[in-house]
């Protein structure tokens, strides 16, 4: 199986950016999308084979998820069921017959970190969710996780140690995860690439240079490892800040 997540950064502009080639053309069985930045309504996609599960924000033209999937799941959850957290359209789970897919959209620290003790509740209370799942069938989690993990993972980690993506305290919680059975895939299959980057500022021109961050991950519960297949980051493909990430498993 083949699934595909991108944070879109609006999606009715990175439709106009060829958005609807791409997902063509990669065929996935999965594809989910982050920061849709869309209210119901305000697109209408006609995705053939494809069954579509929303989940929007209440502010309008903010954050924002969306799965499309060839099989139709058995449930479909929106949130974590906590509602401090279900305001802002972030996460979605699919139950199939054996693993739970989750995309999610993870809360960004924000300038001069005014969003991180927030972030701190969410990263904690998002991993429980994710343990409650793995206990009952594995796991299978992509998304925006809004940070770069390890030094590797992005273009410059001196100047940015302060900086809300690669900070201390969000990379021990991304750490926390692995460390609790989970599997950041990407770095499974390469574990010392370099270069390799997800997204990429507006400014300075930093796609051209590639400098950019790696923060968007395809995650597995453990007991998937044997199934991994391959990991990849389409960072050819524009449309958006980000660049679309895959999985393959078997």
């Amino acid at each position: 199986m083949k699934f595909i997540s991108w944070n879109v950064n609006g999606l009715r502009a990175c439709v106009g950016k060829g958005f609807l080639e791409f997902f063509e053309n990669i065929d996935a069985d999965i594809f989910c999308l982050q920061e849709t930045k869309l209210q119901e309504g305000q697109i209408d996609l006609d995705l053939k084979g494809y069954n579509q599960y929303w989940n929007y924000a209440q502010k309008k033209g903010y954050s924002g998820t969306a799965i499309f999937t060839k099989e139709k799941p058995l449930n479909v959850y929106y949130g974590l069921g906590i509602e401090e957290h279900d305001t802002e359209g972030r996460v979605i789970t699919l139950e199939f017959d054996k693993f739970y897919f989750v995309t999610v959209y993870t809360p960004n620290s924000q300038s001069e970190l005014k969003r991180l003790e927030y972030r701190m509740k969410w990263e904690d209370d998002f991993r429980n969710y994710l343990l409650k799942l793995d206990e009952l069938k594995p796991v299978i989690l992509c998304g925006d996780l809004n940070v770069a993990h390890k030094e590797i993972d992005l273009k410059n980690p001196k100047t940015n140690k302060k900086n809300a993506g690669f900070t201390e305290e969000e990379r021990e919680k991304f750490t926390k995860l692995v460390d609790s059975g989970f599997i950041d895939t990407y770095r499974y299959f390469n574990p010392d690439k370099e270069g390799a980057y997800s997204w990429w500022s507006y400014r300075f021109n930093a796609r051209a240079k590639n400098a950019g961050w790696r923060i968007d991950y395809f995650c597995t519960s453990k007991k998937l490892e044997s199934k991994l297949v391959s990991a990849d980051i389409h960072s050819e493909i524009l449309g958006s800040d980000h660049c679309p990430v895959e999985l393959v498993i078997n």
